[in-house]
């Protein structure tokens, strides 16, 4: 990263020592797992779209340490797989939006807020800029412009026992995301560009 970018890692005092821990980062590009495990100085775990355990290529991403999950941030099996590894201290990451959004953040799915809730895992929010243009993993072999992995300071979310309605849970997920936003330059923010609590943003 040193050789091809002018890379910038912020805020490493904000890391804790130990789990359980939720790391949460806005996605951009391909790269940026790489990004996010080269930032944080932490032993992570990722929940990674099933389609790229394909073709021999889930065998190295099971030993970097990623799990498959489908798309829609429903899969049951992940989200036991998670839990336990919470309740255990461990230290997932995630992208709450589910799929890259280099033009800007999207809306999260519930996932992270669900798992923060069952787990009462602490939360890392960490943005990542200036990955929106690399595409594929070999244009990190060119000059690649500014990189930076700004890490913000570890929160929790309210404790819930029993149900939660759909409706508040998205709201929490919305409440971690803006977190994730205020660490990134406003042109990226996307749906998330309103201040939290907003009326524009309701």
């Amino acid at each position: 990263l040193r050789a091809f970018a002018n890379w910038r890692v912020e805020g490493i005092e904000n890391v804790p020592k130990h789990g359980p821990l939720l790391v949460v980062a806005n996605h951009l590009s391909y790269i940026d797992p790489g990004l996010l495990g080269s930032g944080v100085p932490l032993r992570m775990h990722f929940i990674a779209k099933s389609s790229l355990f394909q073709w021999g290529l889930g065998f190295y991403l099971r030993k970097y340490g990623a799990f498959p999950a489908d798309r829609n941030g429903r899969d049951l099996e992940t989200f036991r797989w998670a839990r336990d590894l919470l309740k255990r201290d461990g230290i997932i990451a995630m992208f709450p939006e589910s799929t890259r959004n280099p033009e800007g953040m999207g809306r999260a799915v519930p996932g992270a807020a669900l798992l923060a809730i069952r787990t009462r895992a602490s939360i890392l929010p960490v943005g990542i800029s200036g990955s929106s243009h690399i595409r594929s993993i070999w244009r990190m072999f060119f000059p690649t412009g500014n990189l930076t992995v700004r890490i913000g300071k570890p929160f929790s979310l309210p404790e819930i026992d029993g149900k939660v309605e759909r409706e508040e849970l998205q709201s929490l997920a919305d409440s971690i995301m803006y977190h994730v936003a205020d660490l990134i330059p406003k042109d990226l923010r996307g749906v998330y560009a309103q201040s939290e609590g907003d009326p524009a943003d309701k």
